[in-house]
């Protein structure tokens, strides 16, 4: 078996509703590399409309699953859902848990920003990695699998967070908790890093940016985060891996 084939894994995919987005190509190439999928996103329908095509183009087990994972509960019963779903496979834990679930908005200069708006993006961003992190933990040391988390170019050192600063705070915490969880879970065999892109050539991202942008394109992301969970980078956790 060479170091990125996931067969007889299970993968836990969060955010990948909507078509069109770099979930939609990180489930891809994780099925293209064998892996079984639970996808995670707050739409059943949509998330079922993304485990379907993967089954309709002969990728087996996949399965999709509803959860709010702003809510800690929410998490736990998703968990605990997946586990149950794939129970058959022989699996043993949970190989990766790939924290895509968040969310992009401008909130202007700070005196001018609204409060709800700066909510907004701890809740869908951070709250989302922290309960999703907390509910698969004990799959993912059973496996002595690994946590991918998304974090941003304009929350790491020399980024630019002018005018999103609400943005650029949660997803530096989410790197802090990514830091932490490989520092905390290191004696359990858990491995936690995450990427940083840049703009990602998504469908929402072209549509609010035109084609001229520079992107990252979203196979590109998913060969990263494929190689973040494999054993070929079994020495490497607590790392940000900016993508540019």
């Amino acid at each position: 078996m060479n170091g990125l084939d996931f067969a007889g894994q299970l993968v836990v995919i969060t955010g990948v509703g909507r078509g069109g987005q770099v979930g939609e190509a990180i489930a891809l190439g994780f099925a293209q590399r064998g892996a079984s999928l639970a996808l995670l996103d707050l739409s059943l329908d949509q998330g079922t409309a993304r485990a379907e095509a993967l089954t309709s183009a002969g990728f087996a087990n996949v399965s999709a699953h509803a959860a709010n994972l702003a809510d800690p509960a929410s998490a736990v019963s998703a968990a605990a859902e997946v586990i149950w779903a794939h129970r058959a496979e022989g699996v043993k834990g949970v190989r990766a848990v790939v924290c895509v679930a968040g969310g992009f908005g401008m909130t202007g200069p700070l005196d001018e920003a609204d409060p709800e708006a700066w909510a907004k993006q701890f809740t869908i961003n951070l709250s989302t990695a922290f309960a999703t992190t907390r509910a698969f933990l004990p799959a993912v040391r059973d496996a002595k699998g690994s946590f991918v988390f998304f974090g941003s170019v304009a929350a790491t050192a020399g980024g630019n967070p002018s005018g999103m600063a609400a943005y650029a705070a949660a997803k530096s915490g989410v790197l802090t908790l990514m830091r932490t969880l490989s520092l905390d879970e290191k004696a359990h065999g858990v491995r936690a890093n995450a990427v940083a892109p840049t703009a990602i050539r998504t469908a929402s991202n072209v549509a609010d940016m035109g084609d001229k942008t520079e992107y990252v394109e979203r196979e590109s992301v998913a060969d990263v985060v494929a190689f973040l969970a494999s054993p070929l980078a079994r020495n490497v956790s607590g790392q940000v891996i900016t993508l540019a």
